[in-house]
Parts: C-alpha cells; sequence; structure tokens
C-alpha cells in the first residue's frame, strides 16, 4: 500500500526498539478499548484509532510496520481459519430456506445497487465492484457476540441470523477465490481465468476430501492427546495452508478457510475454536491498528460524501431487503426487524476483502480508505440499533406493518418446531468415573444429559455407545458460549481442581445461568472453598458412598441380628 501523508507534529520522541514499541501498542490498545467498552462499542474500532494515533498519519510512536504486518497476516489468516472451523457440513446442510433466501437475495440486492450507487459516485467499474461486495459482509464476530451477550441466540430471529451469516461466510470464501483468480490471470481471457478458477476449486475440494477422508482424523486424535499440541497443531494447520493457497494461486485468507474447514467436521471442532478465539482477537489487533497506520488522510477527505451515503445505504437498505424477504416467507415484522438489523454493518472481512484487492493491484488506497470510514459509522451506529432494538421496534412498528403478510404461517410453524426440539437438561461437564455414572444414571430415568470431557478417545467411545457427548474443555469460559445453556435445567461439574470451578462459576454468573449448579468435592475442605466461592450445591462422592455403604452394612447387620444369627 501506498505510505500515507505524515502529519508534522512538534514532538522530539526518541527511537524506541521493535519490542518497547510493541509493548507500547498494547498499552494503547487496551486503554482505547476498556474506553470502547465503556461506550458499548465493539473494540475493533478503537484498535483502528489507535493505528491512526501511533502510525505516520498520527504521532508516530510506532515504526516496526514489519513486525506489525506479519502480526496482521497471521490474524487474518486465524480469522479465517476460525469462520471455516465453525462451517460444519452438517450446519451448512440445515441452514434452510428462509437463511439461504435471506442470505442470497441480501447478497445479490447489496451487490447490484450498490455497485449502481458507487458508480454513480464517480468511481470506477473494478473499485464499484470491489466495495460493493465488501458492503454485503455483516461481522459474524460481532453479531454473535451481541445476540449472546442479549441471549437472543436461539431465538428465532438469532436462528436465521446465524444462517443467512454462514451464507456470507461462504460468500466471501468465494469471492476471494475469484479476485485472485483474476489477480493471477493478468491480461489473460475471460474464459481462461474462469477456466483456471474452476481447475484450482476442483483441486482444492479434492485436496480437501483426501485430507479430511485419511489424514486429518488419526492425526488429530494423536494431537489431542495434549491440549496445548493440539492449539499448536491447530494454529500451523491453519497458517500452513493459508502460506499454500497464496503459493498456488488462490490467497491466505482463502487457503485458511479451507484449513478451518477441512477440521469443522471433527468433534475436536469447539475446542479448537474456543482456545482460538483469544489468540484470534489478540492477533487482530494487529490488523486493524496496521489499517489505521496505513489510512492515507490526504484523501479521506474527498471520500468522506461517499462513505456517508454508503453508510445509509448498509444501515437502511440491508435490514429493508432482509425484512422484505422474510415478510413475503411468511415471518412476522418483528421477526423479519429484529433479523434485519444484524445486517446493518459491514465486517472486518469487508476491510480484509479491500486489503486483498490492494495487494492484488486491482484497486487503490482509496477504496480502502472509503471502506474503513463505512466500517467505523456503521459498526458504531448498528451496534446501538441492536442493543435497543426493543424500543427502536416500538418506535418503528406502526410503519414496519407492510413487511408482515396478513397471515405469518411460516413463523407460527417455526415456533411450534423450536419449542418441540429436544434441548439437554442436565450438562455434566468431567465423565470420569463418577461423572460418567452419573450421566447414565441421569439418563436411565430419562432426564436430557449431555456429557462433555476432554479426552478424544473417551468422546469418541462414548458418542458410539450412543451417549451424547462433546468434546471440550469445561474450564474454558468461551467453550461455554457454544452450549445450549438456556434450556438447561442443571450444570454439575466434576472437574478435579478448584481454580476451574471457580472459573466456572463466574463463567455461568456472567452468562446470567438461572438454573442448578453442583459441583463435585472431593473433601469437607474443599467443599468449604467451593461453598465460598459461590457453588450452591456441594457433592460429596467419598462420604456420600461411605454413608451409603455404611447405612447398608448397619441394615444387613440389623436383618442378621433380628433373625437371631
Amino acid at each position: 500500500m501506498r505510505e500515507p501523508m505524515p502529519i508534522s507534529l512538534p514532538l522530539d520522541i526518541p527511537a524506541l526498539d521493535p519490542f518497547t514499541e510493541l509493548a507500547l501498542l498494547l498499552v494503547l490498545a487496551a486503554a482505547a478499548g476498556a474506553l470502547a467498552v465503556r461506550l458499548r462499542q465493539p473494540v475493533l474500532i478503537a484498535y483502528i484509532i489507535v493505528g491512526i494515533a501511533v502510525g505516520p498519519a498520527g504521532f508516530e510512536l510506532v515504526k516496526a510496520h514489519d513486525q506489525v504486518s506479519v502480526l496482521a497476516q497471521i490474524g487474518v489468516s486465524v480469522l479465517l481459519f476460525v469462520v471455516g472451523l465453525k462451517l460444519d457440513l452438517s450446519r451448512v446442510r440445515d441452514i434452510g430456506k428462509v437463511a439461504l433466501a435471506t442470505g442470497l437475495g441480501q447478497l445479490a440486492f447489496t451487490i447490484v445497487f450498490g455497485f449502481l450507487l458507487i458508480l454513480a459516485l464517480g468511481k470506477g467499474v473494478v473499485e464499484a465492484l470491489y466495495i460493493a461486495v465488501a458492503l454485503t459482509f455483516s461481522s459474524t464476530i460481532i453479531i454473535v457476540k451481541l445476540l449472546s451477550d442479549k441471549h437472543e441466540l436461539d431465538a428465532l430471529h438469532g436462528r436465521i441470523a446465524i444462517g443467512f451469516l454462514i451464507v456470507q461466510d461462504i460468500a466471501v470464501v468465494v469471492a476471494m477465490m475469484a479476485m485472485s483468480a483474476l489477480g493471477a490471470g493478468g491480461d489473460a481471457p475471460a474464459w481462461e481465468i474462469a477456466v483456471s478458477l474452476a481447475a484450482r476449486i476442483l483441486g482444492a475440494a479434492l485436496l480437501m476430501f483426501l485430507l479430511m477422508r485419511y489424514l486429518i482424523p488419526p492425526l488429530l486424535r494423536s494431537m489431542a492427546r495434549s491440549q496445548e499440541l493440539l492449539l499448536i497443531f491447530a494454529i500451523a494447520w491453519g497458517t500452513g495452508l493459508a502460506a499454500l493457497g497464496e503459493w498456488v494461486g488462490f490467497s491466505k485468507e482463502a487457503g485458511a478457510f479451507l484449513a478451518g474447514f477441512s477440521l469443522a467436521s471433527t468433534v475436536y471442532r469447539e475446542a479448537i475454536s474456543a482456545r482460538l478465539s483469544g489468540i484470534r482477537d489478540f492477533l487482530l489487533l494487529f490488523f486493524f491498528v496496521d489499517l489505521g497506520a496505513e489510512l492515507d488522510f490526504s484523501t479521506l477527505g474527498a471520500e468522506v460524501v461517499p462513505a456517508i451515503l454508503l453508510s445509509l445505504f448498509v444501515l437502511i437498505g440491508n435490514p429493508l431487503i432482509v425484512m422484505a424477504i422474510m415478510g413475503a416467507m411468511g415471518y412476522r415484522k418483528r421477526t423479519g426487524f429484529l433479523a434485519g438489523l444484524t445486517v446493518a454493518q459491514i465486517s472486518e472481512f469487508s476491510i480484509v476483502f479491500i486489503a486483498m484487492g490492494i495487494g492484488l493491484g486491482h484497486i487503490g488506497v482509496q477504496a480502502l480508505g472509503v471502506t474503513t470510514l463505512v466500517g467505523i459509522v456503521t459498526i458504531t451506529l448498528s451496534t446501538y440499533m441492536i442493543l435497543y432494538s426493543q424500543p427502536l421496534y416500538q418506535v418503528l412498528t406502526p410503519v414496519l406493518s407492510v413487511f408482515e403478510r396478513p397471515m405469518p404461517f411460516r413463523e407460527i410453524a417455526a415456533e411450534a418446531q423450536v419449542s418441540a426440539e429436544i434441548r439437554p437438561q442436565v450438562l455434566v461437564l468431567g465423565l470420569g468415573r463418577y461423572g460418567l455414572r452419573l450421566a447414565k444414571r441421569l439418563r436411565a430415568a430419562e432426564l436430557r444429559v449431555l456429557g462433555v470431557d476432554c479426552d478424544p478417545d473417551l468422546v469418541r467411545t462414548l458418542a458410539q455407545d450412543g451417549l451424547p457427548v462433546c468434546f471440550g474443555d469445561g474450564q474454558d469460559p468461551a467453550f461455554l458460549d457454544t452450549l445450549p445453556l438456556d434450556g438447561l435445567q442443571w450444570v454439575i461439574s466434576t472437574l478435579p481442581d478448584i481454580d476451574s470451578n471457580r472459573m466456572l462459576l463466574r463463567a455461568l454468573a456472567e452468562r446470567h445461568f438461572n438454573g442448578e449448579t453442583a459441583i463435585v468435592a472431593r473433601d469437607e475442605d474443599r467443599g468449604t472453598k467451593l461453598w465460598r466461592a459461590g457453588a450452591p450445591i456441594i457433592l460429596y462422592p467419598f462420604r456420600d458412598a461411605v454413608d451409603f455403604a455404611a447405612d447398608n452394612i448397619i441394615d444387613i447387620q440389623r436383618k442378621r441380628t433380628a433373625e437371631g444369627r
């Protein structure tokens, strides 16, 4: 990218070594992120502002651009890897008609009308196409976080939103592959580029099939014996295929996505995803800082008006098309409105996509500036729109009736289907001898039980035996976000150490879990510590076993005495 025009500031700042510069960058990012959280904003906006402040367009505090750039590229690779990791084939098959129709409809609407609007603003054809495609993507990370905080992931509009976010995730990878093929094709005829793209996609599909069929299962079973090794393997796999993807003419982003997708159908998916979430967020900090540092303020002034118009297009146009499609398919206006708000923003993928186009030489840095401005505006405003969706709906409900059929038949059927779904009543964390027997006894009493354990061999064996079980680390708060806490009545922990159970109690409290929580204690001292940590119910397996055995012996002895033996 072209170096931005520096702003001359009367500061005499001594040169710092790269380590100190990165340490300073992290301190500033933490402070700005804390302010963003107080304002109920995603921290990525704070990171972009920090990048502007420390880069050539600001105070020029950080000059370790090469180090930041490498970390940024790894961060993008990990981001796409995690997206691919969540794209399980079974979930793709179960997207549903409404999510597919809404996702494709929103993509088509935004690309076509966005392209025409951008052309009308004086942009070139290729630049207009890139920006129009970038405007179609919504942030899965931000939307899932906001819906999770509001406990709306399992609501009907939440499920539909997650469905069309999957459609968008697939679309962004297809777009990246297509644009990278255009870059590799140079001045070749369109048919040659199309044939080359098709051949590479078929080759990638064949490679993924062979890897998923023969290499990945035994390799993962070996790696999963150590949680630390599993994490290192996941990062190595993602970055390795990212590098391979770029080498064969795709892009690092497409290669990283396929790496995650290759692991998405395994039982280790949730555990890997949970452990990578923190690393992903840490590395993405450098991407957004690097982005802010590379913005050219000498050209941004001319992009303010286009950015405002495109922001209004995203904030208003995208929700309207979602509401129109959902209303036509038989959903109530409230469901369409709440689902539509989730696409009233662009994504971090939008910026990644534009940055890739600049790297391929298709577009100039001006496209990055306008897309970033649109991102800052739409993410900021849509966050508040989602947070305050209910009051906003109450205000707008009189004018939303046009998006609702007289009989919203599909929503009535969908509500009946959701209420009839079988969800676990009891979650048992840790399937050792005590936890496994407890889970089996509860199932025998016709309770719906889900077990969680971090032993891959045990999980595989129990799953083959028909016990509902998933692989994961019960003490990881991020892993809890993947579990259906809303419908649970009991969480029972057999985790052995006190700190793990303290983390579990804190995570459940933060997620407003209102069911019963029981924790196993090995002795009275541990039980007292757990009770002080907030555990409402303490189970004592050894004490209870001794009491049960003693009571049995006493009963037998009393019978023998009564019989005169």
